[in-house]
């Protein structure tokens, strides 16, 4: 029996927008994936307090994944509660399954600082996706890593966009519509539950 192929997509998705969904379905279609799945973070080690609650974020990305079948949430981290380490989350995912951490090439360049990163990669294979302004080559140490254990680092065919939530929040702040940005359910929860708001 062929091993189902699960792409992972982690992040604060403070809120998700349609970067993310894109990415998410260019990696479907790029390493032929049966399903992608978007873990949302409870508390990321490197990042401070998030905009939305954890009930907010995911009621946002369960609507931008409404029209997407194959796009699902999992949310063992929030479920988990407290600081969101990626090594306690692949480790404890279900082992018949090949999985595909995807990230955008501004994180491989710092993944060697990521908490027990050589760990991560017993259970997940890496794919990067371009991101502005960063390569998409893995750095010395991660390179080196990845060829003495033979392991493939993937790359998704993806346009670099200068979307991000940061920049969402920032417009929303400031009153600014950020319909171009967001999924029209997202903005429209956004609007009526009045979050990100000064």
């Amino acid at each position: 029996m062929v091993k189902q192929r699960i792409g992972l997509l982690g992040g604060s998705f403070d809120p998700v927008h349609i970067a993310h969904i894109a990415l998410a379905n260019a990696a479907l279609y790029n390493l032929q994936l049966h399903q992608v799945q978007l873990l949302p973070a409870s508390q990321p080690w490197q990042k401070g307090q998030l905009g939305a609650s954890a009930p907010h974020r995911l009621a946002m990305l369960e609507l931008a994944c409404a029209p997407y079948q194959n796009l699902v949430i999992n949310p063992i981290e929030i479920e988990r509660g407290g600081t969101t380490y990626t090594y306690e989350t692949v480790s404890q995912l279900p082992s018949d399954k090949d999985y595909f951490w995807i990230l955008g090439s501004d994180q491989i360049q710092n993944f060697t600082q990521w908490h027990n990163w050589q760990g991560i990669l017993n259970y997940v294979s890496l794919a990067v996706a371009k991101r502005p302004g960063s390569s998409l080559a893995a750095p010395p140490e991660l390179d080196h890593y990845l060829r003495s254990h033979n392991k493939v680092l993937h790359h998704i065919d993806f346009a670099p966009t200068p979307i991000s939530a940061t920049l969402i929040r920032e417009r929303l702040q400031q009153h600014q519509s950020v319909a171009s940005m967001v999924p029209q359910s997202v903005a429209h929860y956004i609007e009526q539950h009045h979050l990100y708001q000064p």
